[in-house]
């Protein structure tokens, strides 16, 4: 089966399902990429809460290009799934960070990365059929 093959028969979703979807993807894709933007400028306020977590504000320039990176892989359809995949990695060292700082915001990159699935999720209902078929 050709690839073409399995993209003009996969499962379309519905026009509520393929809305909700982009809603969802845009709210965490936009904070990402403010987030990505904010880490360039160094502000004091920016610097004061990448020192807080334990990381150098040298490194704030590093932090904010991978950010970058992978909130417009993840916007870009083609490589959504990929995007998917790397910020997963991603808010799993913020849990990290934040669970070794004892801070009490350590769900927050949970929730956002429940929300990045959720959303590529409704958007191609084919990834369900794949997770599904993976047991």
């Amino acid at each position: 089966m050709a690839l073409s093959d399995v993209t003009l028969t996969a499962p379309q979703p519905s026009k509520a399902a393929l809305w909700t979807g982009r809603v969802l993807s845009a709210l965490p894709a936009l904070m990402l990429l403010s987030g990505g933007i904010f880490a360039w400028t160094a502000s004091p306020q920016v610097v004061e809460g990448t020192e807080k977590m334990g990381y150098l504000s040298s490194l704030l320039p590093v932090l904010g290009t991978v950010e970058l990176v992978c909130a417009v892989l993840y916007i870009i359809p083609q490589t959504a799934v990929l995007g998917a995949l790397l910020l997963t990695a991603y808010f799993g060292g913020a849990v990290a960070t934040h669970v070794r700082v004892q801070d009490p915001m350590w769900p927050v990159p949970i929730v956002f990365g429940i929300i990045i699935w959720l959303g590529l999720l409704l958007r191609r209902p084919h990834l369900w059929r794949a997770l599904k078929d993976m047991h």
